[in-house]
């Protein structure tokens, strides 16, 4: 068990409790520029038969620029240190532990680097933190996840 908000307790969190459609609220902070961009849409998680697909969509909206579509994939796989997130093309991305006390790991770009930090203290809402910096890149994205219709959150 984990400890959740409140002294309260939570079960383990697994891959297959990702199941299911999640409304999506994102914001990205650029520190190069100083602009600021938020996403709105929703990320819905499938079965895929080696684990689950994620299918990120929503309205992008960037500072000065009309709003446009946003799509990514991922796919999440259940593995001996918890979840591993891979590109569409099942590149490694990165792998967290959710029952982890700070859920999180790196990747590496050159020149650039991501770092995330998952938080599930309040599950079904959740959120990924990444600190992304190098000479090309410098942002916080904060994505936050709620259960949405359909929903499958355990």
């Amino acid at each position: 068990m984990r400890s959740g908000i409140g002294g309260g307790v939570l079960r383990m969190i697994g891959l297959a409790d990702f199941t299911g459609t999640w409304k999506l609220s994102r914001r990205i902070d650029d520190r190069m520029t100083g602009q600021v961009g938020t996403l709105d849409g929703r990320a819905v998680f499938r079965p895929d038969g080696a684990g689950l697909t994620c299918d990120e969509t929503g309205q992008l909206r960037l500072t000065g620029q009309p709003p446009l579509t946003a799509t990514r994939r991922y796919l999440w796989r259940a593995d001996a240190a918890g979840i591993a997130v891979l590109f569409d093309d099942a590149r490694p991305f990165h792998r967290f532990d959710p029952a982890a006390d700070a859920p999180g790991d790196s990747h590496d770009c050159a020149p650039d680097t991501y770092v995330v930090q998952y938080d599930f203290t309040a599950w079904p809402h959740w959120t990924a933190r990444w600190a992304v910096s190098g000479p090309r890149k410098s942002y916080i994205m904060e994505s936050c996840y709620a259960p949405g219709a359909g929903a499958e959150t355990g």
